[in-house]
Parts: C-alpha cells; sequence; structure tokens
C-alpha cells in the first residue's frame, strides 16, 4: 500500500470544553492515567469519551508501550531543531520532568536555548497532548534521588556514554561500560554531567482524534497573572 494511502478514521471519543480540568496539569494527570490503564484489546469497539476508557479497561489484553515516551524538541545556537523520544519521569506545578547527560545533544542545545517543546501520542485512545515552555535543571538533590533508584546497570550506561558523542564501534562501548562496572562494584554514584531537567509548560494542547478530521483541539495558555486561558482551536 502507498503511503499516501495509509488512512485512520478518529472514532473513539470526543472532547468538549466541559470535560477539561481548570489546570491542565491536574488534566495532563487524568490522561496520562488513562494511558496507563488503557488496553488494546476491543479496538473495535466505537465508545466514547470515559465511557470507552472505563469500557476497555474491563477487557484486558496488553498495556500499550511506554505511555511516559514523549518526543522532546530542542533547537541549536543556529536555529535547527532537533527531535528524539525520551521518558517522562515525573510531572508536578513545576512542570514535566526528564533525566539525561547534561552533555548530550539536547544538554548542549538548552544550555543555548533553554526552550523545548513535548508531545504525546496514545495511540489506543486516539489522543495526542503537545506541551511548549522553557526548560531548566532541576537540583542535584533530586536527581541524585532518582539516578539511585535506577538498576544498576542504567547507572553504569550513564557513566559509561559520553551521549552523542562519535564512537568507532560498539566494542568501544562495552569495554567503556566494563570499566566502569569494574570502578564502582558497590555503589554507583551520579555523573557531574548527568541529572534532571523541568519544562515549564507555557502553553499545553490537549487533541482527540475525530471522525472525518474533525477532531477536537484545546489550547492552554499561560497568561501573565499565572491564570490559564482555555480555548478550541480548530483541527
Amino acid at each position: 500500500m502507498a503511503i499516501a494511502d495509509l488512512r485512520k478514521e478518529y472514532t473513539l471519543g470526543a472532547l468538549e470544553r466541559a470535560d477539561l480540568d481548570a489546570d491542565p496539569i491536574a488534566q495532563f494527570q487524568l490522561w496520562f492515567q488513562h494511558a496507563q490503564d488503557a488496553r488494546t484489546r476491543g479496538s473495535w469497539l466505537r465508545r466514547t469519551g470515559i465511557e470507552f476508557y472505563k469500557f476497555i479497561k474491563t477487557l484486558g489484553g496488553a498495556r500499550p508501550i511506554d505511555p511516559n515516551a514523549m518526543a522532546l524538541a530542542t533547537v541549536d545556537a543556529q536555529g535547527f531543531p532537533s527531535l528524539r523520544t525520551v521518558l517522562l519521569k515525573g510531572v508536578d506545578q513545576r512542570g514535566f520532568i526528564f533525566f539525561t547527560n547534561y552533555e548530550s545533544r539536547k544538554g548542549r542545545e538548552l544550555a543555548t536555548n533553554p526552550r523545548a517543546a513535548l508531545a504525546f501520542y496514545w495511540r489506543e485512545l486516539e489522543r495526542q497532548v503537545s506541551v511548549a515552555g522553557m526548560v531548566e535543571k532541576i537540583s542535584v538533590a533530586e536527581s541524585e534521588m532518582y539516578f539511585k533508584s535506577r538498576p544498576r546497570g542504567s547507572r553504569i550506561g550513564a557513566w559509561a556514554s559520553q551521549q552523542s558523542a562519535p564512537i568507532p564501534d560498539r566494542a568501544f562501548l562495552e569495554k567503556r561500560w566494563a570499566e566502569i562496572e569494574a570502578k564502582f562494584p558497590t555503589d554507583v554514584p551520579i555523573p557531574p554531567f548527568w541529572g534532571g531537567y523541568a519544562l515549564k509548560p507555557e502553553r499545553i494542547e490537549f487533541w482527540q482524534g475525530g471522525a472525518s478530521r474533525l477532531h477536537d483541539r484545546f489550547e492552554y495558555a499561560k497568561q501573565a497573572d499565572g491564570s490559564w486561558k482555555i480555548q478550541r482551536l480548530a483541527p
């Protein structure tokens, strides 16, 4: 089948202004819980909104993969964008929390231009959330607390990988990993070049797929007084 012929009709739900929480973080947390709990079986059914969500919860089946996977877009000093998938590791009134190597491409770009955007897509629920705002580092103490919760292999990997730098081959990386494993036989401390960021949202959009491409889109825009303006957008 030609790429141009690939089509999908979105019919699982609808989104109305009355469905939305006044706080976009609370609204995101609700949708994220739906994404965590969603099952893939029963997608042939056609239900709307929360009714569909409650129904598919009862069906069992495979969980969606990585509901916390999000596309992260950053921009370099020349205005050239780059995009990759990272994992959300927390969300609260500060914003959306993720962790990385501060010397990676994304880290260097955020140091130059601390504006970024995120996008979540939950196929099982035909929903998308996009976020844009300023990014700042979280505290070393919070980064260290999360780092200690990671599996030992992941902690060693953080030391072993000079993220985004060219390497000659995989054997080079595996040798480096083995060297770090030997260096830290018990506790693996947090690297000084590794830690977390919080993306502080200035705009959050919630998208629910709709039939005939008449999708429901609502945007929260942060106002000067800290309140949120909510408006429906054309699909």
